[in-house]
């Protein structure tokens, strides 16, 4: 009996072990169950939360950009990232942003995209920084930049910028010429770029051109600018790198979004050059690099023709290539016993073009012999850097010979050099008497003039009518028989020729005399030509004409157009382009 119950206590014993070994068991598997349960719920909700970024390339150029995908998918809505951490690295040329919903396998999905395009604003390894959104955080993704042009796609770049420069080193304030041209072979519109800034430089945009280019069989349009940098000091000059931000794609007049255009930022080279100081060798009294200069002179009238009293003008003028006219000195002043001189404000001209900017001073002095004999004017020289051959080299005006005829003049009459002569006491009351009467005539004149234009504006409207072929062909006429006029340096003949071209250039403002153009017009060029032939024409002594300088305000004044005149009407539609 006593074994017998031992034996049914082990195999009690035994059965209770193998049952709470059984439940642990299945405690274990549930646990384990539990968590595989709970992994799952919480991978399920980061694939609902989720913020990623990706970008299209990992290598480009510093000129190039790269585009950056950010999607962000989870229950929060609103709000956007943080940009401006892009900013410290990379420049955002463009940004969109886009609401998807999509059904996959019966799985409904929405997500916010935003696409933002990238310019790296330097070389080297940058890093798109970590974006955070509503608690998700992207990753910071590595971007390789290159040197412009380095990149092995190069030569499949649709648009790309190229630096010229004319010289590898230049002298110190001597002309440098940069030309900066793009190359597309796509459409380009809404181009913008910084204006070029060189500390230590004069700059100056001489020239701009358009045309086509074929690079390895393919066409490129061109847009060439060319500048004109003038150092002002020795030593390293540094170019810095051009930037170009433009639209490519063709814009849909139909659409308000344009998804088919993309904004690109191109971006040059930078560029050293040595500035050299002025060589030691040099022994002029101004520095004057230049690619070539020249001195020439013109008299008003005839020089075998001198009289003594009568004023003769003389004009000189400098002109240099690769100078600035403000760069060009100052001529020497004629001191020659004899001769009263009487200089006028120097005139100073830049033409612009392709070669650079020439620079011209224009000198004009009046010349009043005050006794008869031979004069010598003396040789005017300028010594200059020639920076085609690299050396120094001498400009002259050689001297100038001359015969004064007729009687001299009164001592009293040679009293000062510094005014032009007026006249003589026996003269003094008619004189007075002249001014008198042009001051009343000029008061006179103005009240009509006053009256006029009431009586004008009250009871005339003139109309604006397009020129006929006729007309067209007699303001061509016309314009010949000014420049006839400008030649011959006869200031009562290019008064006449000079009205009737105001006249015949602008019918409807029923011009009739100069002084009624230039308050109608405006125009400097006419004011300046007005005064010029009041004093050549009613002046005491008269003032002789400065033939060169009257050329170029009556050039000037002849390329104003016709619409160009003010008009007298409300009617009329502005112009598109001014």
């Amino acid at each position: 009996m006593v074994a017998l119950h031992s034996q049914s206590t082990a195999a009690s014993s035994r059965v209770r072990k193998q049952t709470r070994e059984t439940l642990t068991n299945m405690r274990r598997v549930f646990h384990l169950f539990q968590a595989i349960l709970l992994l799952l719920l919480a991978s399920t909700a980061a694939a609902d939360n989720e913020l990623t970024a990706t970008v299209d390339r990992n290598t480009i150029g510093v000129d190039e950009t790269l585009n950056l995908r950010l999607r962000y998918s989870g229950k929060e809505s609103g709000g956007q990232p943080d940009f401006e951490l892009l900013e410290q690295d990379f420049d955002i040329l463009s940004r969109q942003q886009s609401n998807q919903y999509r059904v996959i396998n019966g799985r409904a999905e929405s997500y916010v995209e935003w696409m933002l395009t990238l310019a790296p604003k330097r070389e080297g390894r940058l890093f798109v920084p970590s974006l955070h959104l509503h608690g998700q955080v992207s990753d910071a993704i590595p971007i390789t930049v290159t040197e412009a042009g380095s990149t092995p796609d190069n030569d499949d770049r649709k648009a790309f910028l190229e630096v010229e420069l004319d010289k590898d080193q230049v002298y110190v304030q001597e002309q440098l010429l940069i030309k900066v041209r793009l190359y597309t072979v796509i459409g380009l519109h809404d181009i913008s770029t910084e204006p070029l800034q060189i500390p230590g430089a004069h700059i100056e945009k001489v020239d701009e051109q358009r045309y086509e280019r074929r690079i390895n069989g393919v066409g490129h349009a061109v847009y060439e600018l060319t500048y004109a940098i003038f150092p002002e000091s020795s030593g390293k000059l540094r170019i810095p790198a051009l930037t170009y931000v433009a639209v490519a794609g063709r814009r849909d007049p139909f659409s308000l979004f344009n998804r088919n255009t993309q904004r690109m930022r191109l971006r040059s080279e930078a560029k050293e050059v040595e500035v050299l100081p002025k060589p030691d060798s040099y022994s002029g009294k101004h520095w004057l690099p230049a690619a070539s200069l020249g001195i020439v002179q013109s008299w008003s009238q005839d020089p075998d023709s001198f009289k003594v009293g009568e004023p003769i003008t003389r004009i000189v003028t400098i002109r240099a290539e690769g100078l600035r006219a403000a760069q060009l000195p100052p001529l020497p002043k004629i001191n020659v016993e004899g001769l009263k001189t009487y200089p006028d404000q120097p005139q100073q001209d830049d033409q612009a073009g392709a070669n650079g900017i020439s620079g011209s001073r224009i000198e004009t002095t009046a010349i009043v012999a005050t006794k008869p004999g031979e004069y010598q004017l003396p040789p005017i020289t300028l010594s200059w850097w020639d920076t085609k051959s690299g050396r120094q080299r001498v400009t002259q005006l050689p001297a100038f010979r001359f015969t004064v005829s007729g009687a001299p003049m009164a001592s009293g009459s040679d009293s000062s050099q510094t005014a032009p002569p007026g006249p003589n006491r026996s003269n003094q009351l008619p004189a007075d008497h002249f001014w008198r009467n042009l001051a009343i005539i000029a008061v006179a004149s103005h009240l009509m003039w006053i009256i006029y234009l009431w009586w004008f504006r009250q009871h005339l409207v003139p109309s604006q009518t397009a020129k006929t072929p006729s007309s067209q062909n007699s303001d061509s006429e016309q314009t010949k028989r000014l420049f006839h006029a400008v030649e011959t340096g006869d200031p009562v003949r290019l008064q006449k020729e000079l009205k009737q071209w105001l006249q015949s250039r602008w019918p409807n403002l029923h011009i009739n005399s100069i002084s009624d153009a230039s308050k109608l017009l405006e125009f400097e060029e006419l004011d300046k030509l007005h005064g010029l032939l009041n004093n050549a024409l009613y002046v005491q002594p008269p003032r002789p004409l400065n033939r060169q300088q009257v050329e170029i305000l009556v050039r000037r004044l002849v390329k104003h157009e016709s619409s160009s005149a003010p008009t007298q009407t409300s009617s009329a539609l502005p112009e598109l382009f001014s």
